[in-house]
């Protein structure tokens, strides 16, 4: 695949080689606590008692109250203590939040895949999400998340080249029970 004129492609080997390479875990630093829970089902607005009322919990084929099965993805926050990613918005409002800032490569949170850089393609798009679901978390969870590319490629769009980053995290419990896989398309054009 060619861009414009110059006939130069924009994924490279180094680029293809990333596909399949897999981020250090990150496993959240507290478990999944019920007042956390309770927030995140008032914001969804999911008033099922399975996740809340422990009686009628144990009446259903879970045996207690389980989390709604998104909740898993937010529990891994940045640990107490360390910077703000978002910080370099402060000096950089044009920042995409993907990639690592300019002139601070080495600055990747724990558990972030090395950058796909296409300086040549500075625009970043969300080309959607997807979660497939295997099992409820429970209170007292600790999440894991795994994340690795699980493809990488370029195709020519109306505009030019874009090169399609799609990442794939797996979130398991302390008993490596699988909850969820979400994949995440990126397109950079």
């Amino acid at each position: 695949m060619t861009t414009g004129n110059s006939q130069q492609p924009v994924l490279t080997d180094e680029h293809r080689a990333l596909i399949g390479v897999e981020a250090q875990p990150v496993t959240s630093p507290e478990p999944l606590e019920r007042g956390a829970m309770r927030r995140f089902v008032q914001a969804i607005m999911d008033n099922d008692p399975v996740y809340w009322d422990e009686e009628y919990a144990r009446q259903t084929r879970y045996g207690g109250v389980v989390v709604p099965p998104l909740a898993v993805t937010s529990v891994s926050r940045r640990r107490p203590g360390t910077p703000d990613p978002l910080d370099h918005f402060k000096v950089d409002p044009d920042w995409d939040g993907a990639s690592p800032p300019a002139g601070r490569a080495q600055e990747r949170p724990a558990g972030s895949l090395p950058p796909v850089l296409t300086p040549t393609l500075p625009r970043l798009l969300n080309g959607g999400v997807s979660a497939e679901f295997f099992a409820y978390g429970r209170p007292g969870d600790y999440i894991t998340a795994r994340q690795k590319y699980a493809d990488i490629t370029e195709r020519t769009g109306r505009d030019g080249p874009m090169v399609i980053v799609v990442t794939e995290t797996t979130y398991t419990n302390q008993d490596a029970l699988l909850l969820c896989k979400v994949r995440q398309t990126l397109i950079r054009r």
